[in-house]
């Protein structure tokens, strides 16, 4: 508990608002209660002594002031200055490195810098560095597109690193002007020369589909190909399945068993049932593919499979992180196949209060494969051609679903309204549209099982006492919460000053279907910190959750193969030894939480581009969006259809002089008082677009032009239905 509260005291410390305070009343806006204040003081007590909170004048508590140097990540800017952001939080924040003190770092550097403090201007204290040693660059290759200025070629990098590479001999590996390819530093740029490198690989043509999927593989360094130790050990674990026999498993062969998937998947990894009883509770079955029977401890596979720590799912490519013989093979629980899974049995009365918890390791034959979207039609009443009992499972998996959902509503779980984008291709692999993803109520039935089968294994071995990893998410910081009120009582969103999780709900629920939705979600989201793999008891904030884990995906999520061996030893006789260590978890925790963040960022930057492309064929006309964000730079709007965000620079928002205003988030003209502010509908044309820099420019459009603008679009249509109907 110690560890918890540290990790909680230092991030309510390094929040931007926080104003130094004595340590009582950081306790006081943590929640803490009486019987937590000595275990609040130990540790205090303890970051005091390592040295990442200090007691200043009249008792405050506040982040120690920079040393003589600092440690740190280099961030620049394309006007030359840039800042370090300190490794160890400190009272400061970030330090200003002036052009002239730059050395040659580059973005994502860790550097280390001298501190100098400036005189007090208007009562703050200032600090400017020099970067006096380059500890660590943060990448030496980089992935992005050739150019041709005169003689030289160059690289244009992807992403917001956007300094030319100058590249030596680019004719090494045929490289052309428009190709998509890797360069390895062999200079790093200074203040009047190029970084300059050599080209390592051509990836083809830029905006090619498999060009472009290749070089977010490379860009975010994923792990594509496995190796033949790996595939030689999946290999004779599927042929070793076909030929052994299971014994000890419970049978549940003969039950109607079904999965429910996205048309696309092959690594069909939960399966469901539901028993109605003669007393009138539930009893919901959870089937998990068991995967740790086919991945041994400390083998090749289970080595490979740490080091991606997840799949990563791109548009139209999977990297699994188990080979396809056992993620769409034996593992995969596919219709009419015997198949080895681990199951969570919970009985619920029918007001979705668990009444028992069971656990087996078992054996299942799933009866049916069926679509998030077949689902919902049968239960909607379409005919089906599938059995009766498959349509009888499908309504009672409904009909409890609700009731657990509700259970989890009033006990304060989240549920952000934020839909996610499908994008649509033709047949050469180029995305031709896009729309906003299936959220039919079958996603939810899915969701509120596999939750609540994760919280019923957390509490079975968090009852046992061993160490295991937990899917964490912290509370959000009292002054967090405090700033989104404040936020969004700018947004004319009333929201009370001590915001808790139930008010949260209450506004996402009241801006439903609104223009500001989207803004409205995307703050309280921001509000809230990141989810994360950790051994820590923290809890799971969004869920309203004491314990829990992930156990459902083991397929795909290395956390979930880690509980299955903890489940295997739970079912074998409770025996714990040799197991990982606290500090063995929280090793691996930190690993995997970043392949998750990583594989996340790759996903979003493919995507971009992808829909980038597409509006690249599309410049000049119209689309709809809703202002998302402000700055002193210009206004953002997100468009929902395409889920991409355009950036409308402020001097090109019209004739006036526009002024961002901070406090009343909005910007004004100073003559004509034309406002934008969040949650605003705005007709946009699409100007231009910067594909390497993942950015989208737009216009914005006047009520009058407007209008003309769909007369044209309307006479356009009338002109070709006329044609095709001569």
């Amino acid at each position: 508990m110690v560890e918890v509260l540290k990790k909680r005291i230092l991030t309510h410390i390094r929040h931007r608002d926080y104003k130094p305070v004595k340590a009582a009343e950081i306790a006081e806006r943590l929640g803490l209660g009486r019987d937590e204040m000595e275990t609040f003081k130990e540790a205090f007590e303890q970051l005091k002594k390592d040295g990442l909170v200090m007691i200043g004048s009249k008792n405050l508590a506040s982040l120690p002031a920079p040393g003589t140097k600092m440690y740190g990540i280099f961030r620049s800017t394309s006007k030359g200055f840039g800042f370090v952001t300190p490794i160890e939080a400190n009272s400061h924040g970030d330090l200003f490195v002036p052009e002239d003190y730059t050395k040659n770092a580059m973005n994502g550097d860790t550097v280390m810098a001298t501190v100098a403090r400036e005189e007090r201007r208007g009562g703050v204290e200032r600090y400017t560095g020099k970067i006096i040693e380059i500890v660590q660059r943060a990448n030496n290759r980089f992935v992005g597109t050739i150019i041709r200025k005169g003689d030289s070629y160059f690289l244009v990098p992807d992403g917001k690193f956007t300094e030319l590479v100058a590249i030596d001999d680019v004719t090494a590996k045929n490289g052309q002007p428009n190709d998509k390819a890797v360069v390895e530093i062999t200079s790093y740029h200074t203040k009047t020369k190029f970084a300059r490198g050599v080209l390592i690989e051509v990836l083809g043509k830029s905006g090619k589909y498999k060009t472009e999927i290749n070089a977010v593989i490379q860009r975010f360094a994923l792990r594509k190909e496995f190796g033949s130790e790996c595939l030689d050990e999946a290999g004779a674990a599927a042929r070793g399945f076909e030929s052994r026999e299971y014994p000890g498993r419970l049978d549940l062969t003969e039950k109607t068993i079904v999965t429910i998937d996205p048309p696309d998947a092959k690594d069909f990894d939960d399966a469901i049932s539901i028993d109605r009883n003669a007393d009138g509770t539930f009893t919901l079955g959870v089937h998990i593919a068991d995967v740790s029977t086919f991945v041994e401890e400390g083998s090749a596979l289970d080595e490979e499979a740490q080091k991606r720590g997840n799949s990563v799912y791109l548009p139209g490519l999977v990297l699994p992180m188990l080979p396809e013989t056992l993620s769409n093979g034996v593992c995969s629980l596919q219709p009419g196949q015997r198949r080895l899974t681990k199951s969570a049995f919970i009985t619920y009365n029918n007001s979705g209060k668990v009444l028992k918890e069971e656990f087996a390791n078992s054996v299942i034959h799933s009866k049916a494969r069926l679509t998030y979207t077949e689902a919902d039609r049968i239960n909607k009443g379409d005919t089906t051609k599938r059995p009766a009992e498959v349509v009888e499972l499908l309504r009672d998996m409904e009909t409890l679903a609700k009731i657990i959902e509700a259970r989890r509503r009033r006990e304060g779980m989240l549920h952000l309204d934020l839909t996610e984008t499908e994008l649509v291709f033709d047949k050469a692999g180029q995305v031709v549209d896009a729309h906003p993803a299936d959220t039919s109520y079958p996603h939810t039935i899915i969701e509120m099982f596999m939750v609540e089968a994760n919280e019923a294994v957390a509490r079975m071995l968090d009852g046992v006492n061993v160490p295991f990893m937990r899917r964490i998410h912290p509370d959000p910081d009292s002054l967090s919460l405090k700033k989104l009120s404040e936020t969004l009582k700018l947004f004319g969103v009333p929201a009370p000053r001590n915001i808790d999780r139930f008010d949260l709900q209450n506004i996402i629920d009241a801006v439903k279907g609104r223009p500001m939705a989207y803004a409205v979600n995307i703050y309280v989201l921001r509000s809230l910190a990141r989810a994360e793999y950790s051994p820590l008891s923290i809890g799971h904030f969004a869920l309203a959750s004491r314990h829990y884990c992930h156990f459902t995906s083991p397929i795909r999520r290395y956390a979930d193969l880690l509980v299955h061996r903890l489940f295997d030893r739970y079912m074998k006789g409770k025996n714990f030894e040799n197991i990982p260590s606290q500090d063995d978890l929280a090793a691996i925790g930190k690993h995997i939480s970043f392949t998750e963040e990583r594989a996340d960022d790759a996903e979003e930057d493919l995507k971009t581009v992808l829909i980038l492309q597409l509006m690249q064929s599309r410049l000049g006309e119209l689309m709809e969006t809703v202002v998302s964000g402000l700055a002193n730079f210009g206004v953002f709007v997100q468009c929902n259809k395409f889920g991409i965000e355009g950036l409308i620079p402020i001097d090109l928002l019209g004739k006036d002089n526009y002024v961002f205003d901070n406090r009343a988030q909005c910007i004004y003209g100073q003559r004509s008082g034309k406002t934008y502010h969040i949650g605003m509908p705005l007709t946009v044309r699409i100007a231009s677009v910067n594909l390497a820099a993942r950015q989208l420019n737009v216009l914005p459009i006047e009520k009058q032009e407007e209008k003309l603008e769909r007369k044209k679009e309307k006479k356009k249509k009338k002109e070709k239905n006329r044609k095709r109907k001569k």
